[in-house]
């Protein structure tokens, strides 16, 4: 079942209309999850940061040892080209991915002599600036380089995003604020996670257990050229506890404000509205 809907969907070298079926049953995706892709968004007549969610799947291709073949430049060309068929005011979630064909002798390890790629596009809302959530425990936590491949964004990591989710899910709280192996905060179960006390904002430092976001980097250059304090540190579920302000950057709301974490709340604040200001002002100013 598709998320969204008008879904168009570039494979073979040409733009196809609909959920165009793109994986064979013996491609080593398909049983094997050499599956990578990535997300980024058109909203506003704009697609922020394209080009390094471009560059960003070629390299957890190589993460998980699939050759990529398809340049960032050209990609970014081949979004643009089917993006042409959506008003400006449409919200689009543009999908480049990679996914191994075959494997070895030993049918493990994809090889390089084939690679499947495809771009989806396909019309998805976008959250208004009003959507809040409220964050929940879960005993799960982000996995290390040495037993995951962490470093790449890759369809296999997330049936363990979905376990934390319908665990939390199922006592009420829309995501959890998940725990790094060293049972320290590395981010929600589906995005990234800022926290503000004072003023200033924190964030978990990109340790290897989670993936460090683009809209992420993008919220940080934002808020320091505007003068703000901030901080890449270890953090505690007891510093998220005390905190005055905490909300989620990731690439499909962009900016989320957190209303609750377990049973302490917050407000929708100050920062988490100057940040999404400051996001929409640089993304408009740098449109082509």
């Amino acid at each position: 079942m598709a998320t969204g809907t008008n879904i168009r969907t570039y494979y073979n070298g040409q733009w196809h209309d609909g959920d165009t079926m793109i994986i064979r049953a013996a491609d080593h995706g398909a049983w094997l999850g050499s599956g990578v892709f990535d997300g980024a968004r058109y909203v506003q007549g704009v697609a922020p940061d394209l080009d390094a969610h471009c560059a960003r799947v070629n390299r957890s291709a190589e993460a998980l040892m699939v050759k990529p073949t398809v340049t960032p430049k050209d990609m970014v060309e081949i979004v643009l080209e089917g993006l042409k068929a959506y008003t400006p005011d449409a919200a689009v979630y543009i999908r480049p991915m990679y996914w191994g064909i075959n494997g070895d002798i030993t049918a493990i390890v994809p090889q390089p002599d084939e690679t499947g790629f495809a771009i989806c596009l396909e019309e998805i809302p976008f959250a208004p600036d009003s959507a809040t959530v409220k964050l929940g425990h879960t005993r799960f936590r982000r996995p290390v380089l040495e037993s995951s491949v962490v470093n790449a964004k890759a369809g296999c990591l997330y049936p363990n995003n979905a376990r934390m989710l319908a665990e939390v899910r199922a006592r009420g709280f829309g995501n959890a604020l998940v725990a790094d192996a060293m049972g320290n905060v590395a981010e929600s179960a589906t995005a990234n996670v800022f926290m503000v006390k004072d003023g200033e904002v924190f964030t978990p430092i990109a340790n290897g257990t989670f993936l460090a976001g683009i809209t992420r980097a993008r919220h940080m250059s934002n808020m320091r050229a505007d003068g703000m304090a901030v901080h890449e540190t270890v953090l505690t579920f007891d510093d998220f506890k005390d905190a005055d302000e905490v909300f989620l950057s990731g690439n499909m709301s962009k900016v989320t404000a957190v209303t609750g974490f377990e049973d302490t709340e917050y407000q929708a604040g100050p920062v988490t509205r100057r940040v999404r200001e400051m996001y929409w002002d640089w993304a408009t100013s740098t449109a082509p």
